[in-house]
């Protein structure tokens, strides 16, 4: 347990420091990890300047209540499922006003639900590069799996940052090779008008 401790420790760290070089915020949506997402990043010295807060909704009726989730997805699905977890990344980053939202649902144990087995777990993170539901089947005891979750989970934001951080890095790139051929057009041009006065005064 010591293990999965640090290892959400320094994903949760990572996540931190990223968010604060981009001036952004995020906020969680937690169901089976109970506060244990959150709790994590909070940890992390620094963190006011980017966590907003969250949302615990264990009850499903809160998922929508709270995280608006749509009623009739929960009644159709269940809380355990891809669509919810996205509905309630994206319900965390709308109601607490964050760039950022990142949610849990799953079954931690010890016995299944609805029909879901124990381990069964989604993931989802809804932010500027849009929304990803990512599914875990984790083995282990209820602990375990209410860790691994908060592991994967500050795992795929850091994903989602780093290909905003790369996109960004190629739109520099672009803009600079726009720029570029701009003033090497400009240069030709000004040649090729020297050229014909000089044929004139010829």
């Amino acid at each position: 347990m010591q293990r999965e401790e640090n290892a959400a420790g320094s994903a949760a760290a990572g996540v931190v420091h990223s968010l604060s070089q981009r001036h952004e915020t995020l906020a969680t949506v937690e169901s089976l990890t109970g506060g244990l997402l959150a709790a994590s990043i909070v940890e992390i010295a620094g963190v006011s300047g980017i966590y907003r807060g969250g949302l615990v909704v264990y009850a499903t009726e809160l998922k929508a209540t709270l995280a608006g989730v749509p009623g009739d997805l929960l009644a159709a699905r269940g809380p355990v499922d891809p669509d919810v977890a996205a509905a309630l990344a994206e319900g965390g980053r709308q109601r607490c006003g964050a760039d950022w939202g990142l949610a849990t649902t799953g079954v931690a144990g010890p016995e299944p639900q609805d029909g879901k087995p124990v381990g069964l777990v989604y993931v989802a993170v809804a932010g500027p590069t849009g929304t990803e539901v990512r599914q875990l089947d984790l083995d282990g005891g209820r602990d375990l799996v209410r860790s691994a979750a908060v592991i994967e989970a500050l795992r795929l934001l850091a994903g989602h940052i780093h290909a905003a951080d790369e996109a960004a890095v190629e739109g520099l790139e672009t803009a600079g090779d726009d720029t570029s051929h701009g003033a090497e057009t400009k240069g030709h041009a000004a040649r090729d008008g020297a050229g014909t006065a000089g044929a004139r005064r010829r």
